[in-house]
């Protein structure tokens, strides 16, 4: 007798037939991550999806860490103009210059922070409350999405706005919005 797939958020089936999707969901999306790099690196990859489905973007990771050294701010804040036009001519990634020179400025604004990223980014974390019913009823943006994204203006990044900042909160796991009918569990949000 064939085994019944689990259920899943519907965001989480590709409809071409990849599992890109599907375990990016199971294994990472919602789940709390901590660190400055990883958290970097996902500020970075939200910025690049900005108008994009998601989909190209986890098509396009492995392309990414690679070309941005693997999301080491000390590296990539020291990325030059030759940089960027090897990052344009980068078919591995996605190439758009506004997004790969805020990458670059926001690796900067890591450096520059006087607290840690992963302090400052998971202070706007809310209360934990009950998963959402339906995915209709996942907000794009919250009180703290815009209060993120507005201090991370104030500290220099760029590409932040409320609506990729509460796409970051949702995929590090500072928010749960998987639907209740998910079989994904509820994941412990305190730190190491």
């Amino acid at each position: 007798m064939p085994t019944k797939e689990p259920t899943r958020c519907s965001w989480a089936v590709d409809s071409a037939g990849s599992t890109l999707y599907t375990d990016y969901h199971d294994n990472e999306w919602g789940r709390p991550l901590y660190g400055r790099d990883a958290l970097f690196e996902r500020v970075c990859l939200e910025a690049f999806q900005s108008g994009l489905a998601w989909i190209t973007i986890l098509r396009k990771r492995e392309g990414f860490r690679r070309a941005f050294d693997g999301f080491q701010p000390e590296k990539i804040a020291r990325y030059t103009d030759t940089d960027v036009a090897r990052l344009m001519a980068d078919a591995e990634i996605v190439r758009n210059r506004a997004k790969i020179e805020s990458a670059i400025s926001n690796a900067r604004a890591v450096l520059d922070l006087d607290t840690d990223l992963s302090n400052l980014l998971w202070s706007f974390a809310p209360k934990r409350r009950a998963r959402p019913q339906r995915l209709s009823d996942v907000p794009a943006v919250t009180e703290e999405s815009t209060a993120m994204a507005k201090e991370l203006k104030r500290r220099g990044f760029r590409f932040v706005g409320p609506t990729t900042a509460y796409a970051l909160m949702q995929a590090t796991g500072m928010v749960d919005d998987h639907v209740r009918s998910c079989w994904v569990p509820r994941a412990d949000t305190t730190p190491d």
